[in-house]
């Protein structure tokens, strides 16, 4: 990669929190059923298996299109490379962004805790430049998906949603692990 191609890159840090009343064998099942998610996860347009993986669902590799709620498209293939059995779901993203996503959950009494992760670089050059030149958007963008995530979820589990928390950090360039 030349010097100015990686000056352009853009790195992503979001942590979004979620709690549900749901036991966490019940909303891991849900996150592990991905081909479904678009049934209740507004702005997710599709998702396509390419390879199912072993039992615990390691080396499964989809496909999954969004479509912000500022109107773009975003398109990147998850290949699981962890689960843990009700509590971690790890994935590796390859497409218009890069990076590594993290499901962690977490039962406390009649609740469930869940953190996403979500480390990602830009690859295409529009989202580097609208990243610097738009960063609230981009970050609004994430959270209004994220949200709307936790509220189908929710409504998919028929249970109620607790706190939602949001944070997001913009990595500057050149200071990001590769």
């Amino acid at each position: 990669m030349i010097r100015s191609q990686v000056a352009a890159v853009t790195v992503f840090r979001f942590d979004t929190r979620w709690v549900l009343e749901a036991p966490a064998e019940v909303v891991f099942e849900a996150l592990t059923d991905s081909l479904r998610w678009p049934e209740w996860w507004p702005g997710l347009v599709e998702v396509r298996q390419y390879r199912a993986g072993d039992e615990c669902g390691i080396g499964r590799t989809q496909c999954f299109v969004w479509r912000s709620p500022l109107g773009y498209r975003l398109s990147f293939d998850i290949r699981i490379v962890r689960v843990e059995r009700p509590c971690l779901i790890e994935g590796e993203a390859s497409g218009d962004v890069v990076g590594i996503g993290r499901w962690q959950l977490r039962e406390e009494g009649p609740w469930t805790c869940v953190r996403y992760r979500w480390q990602v670089r830009t690859v295409r050059p529009w989202m580097s430049l609208a990243s610097r030149l738009a960063r609230p958007l981009i970050v609004w963008n994430h959270h209004v998906l994220m949200r709307r995530g936790a509220r189908g979820l929710a409504r998919h589990l028929d249970c109620p949603l607790g706190n939602q928390r949001h944070e997001a950090i913009l990595v500057p360039a050149g200071e990001h692990d590769s």
